[in-house]
């Protein structure tokens, strides 16, 4: 992140934001997990370096603009799950933890990176872990589907929301309304239909990341240096600078070899968690 251009501060819930030339990153602290604010600063990074390497020449025409929440979710979510939680990066990130948390130096960078990406159904789906996530959001697109098709009334979602959680992911939300159906704040501002943009992120993320992966046969070594340098040359030309000359899948196609499929995020799936 190019500090000269943009700085980092503190919110509620992290965001990015800003104009052309000057970028706005947040993040949020907890007292109990630190790593919660290291992701969270890493996804809004992503979203900053897209919006930073768009085209300039052709700033503020609709053409120099971001593609899509889908591509913008995936350069996010290509920061903070697939290159952030690399067992490479997290071996160069664990000297500088503890250094600043000396109570860490117990753990070595297999432990640390074990706590990183540890999966455990939750209420909360900004706080889910990549294996869990999508239910979160299948969950809110089938609602979000009955009550735009007249087949649920607003008074019923908080109903069909535990249902649906203990179907999904085994937890109640009976009576709980915070950490169940008024928890996010996309119904309440009219953002209907913005939640399946994560997940088709997700999947964005770990085809663009495979074929990253295939261009730089040493992204291993460059993140067990923290060299981020060759992979954000390989995003500006492929994905950044392209701002919306082309339409989402076509973009997808040049970039990674095929449209938007969802094998190269099971198989990312299975691998880290399946060993397989």
């Amino acid at each position: 992140f190019d500090f000269r251009c943009g700085r980092l501060d503190v919110s509620t819930h992290p965001f990015s934001t800003g104009v052309p030339g000057d970028h706005r990153i947040t993040t949020r602290y907890r007292d109990t997990d630190f790593l919660d604010a290291l992701q969270g600063t890493a996804h809004e990074t992503g979203h900053a370096s897209y919006e930073a390497g768009l085209p300039e020449e052709w700033n503020r025409q609709p053409v120099g603009q971001a593609r899509s929440m889908s591509i913008h979710e995936s350069q996010s979510l290509l920061f903070e799950k697939q290159l952030f939680l690399a067992p490479p990066f997290v071996a160069f990130l664990t000297p500088l933890l503890h250094e600043h948390f000396p109570t860490l130096r117990q753990y070595d960078s297999r432990r640390l990176w074990q706590a990183m990406t540890r999966v455990r159904p939750g209420l909360i789906r900004v706080a889910a872990d990549e294996v869990t996530y999508p239910m979160h959001v299948i969950l809110r697109h089938e609602i979000e589907s009955a009550l735009i098709n007249a087949n649920l009334e607003a008074s019923d979602i908080p109903e069909l929301w535990n249902t649906r959680m203990q179907e999904y992911l085994g937890l109640s939300t009976t009576g709980d309304y915070r950490n169940g159906c008024m928890q996010d704040i996309h119904w309440p501002s009219g953002a209907f239909g913005y939640f399946p943009s994560y997940t088709l992120g997700a999947l964005n993320a770990a085809q663009i990341c495979a074929a990253l992966r295939a261009s730089l046969p040493d992204l291993d070594a460059l993140l067990a240096a923290g060299d981020f340098r060759p992979i954000r040359v390989w995003l500006g030309e492929r994905i950044w600078s392209q701002g919306s000359f082309l339409d989402a899948q076509e973009l997808m196609l040049r970039a990674t070899g095929s449209t938007t499929h969802a094998e190269p995020f099971i198989s990312h799936l299975r691998t880290r968690y399946l060993g397989c």
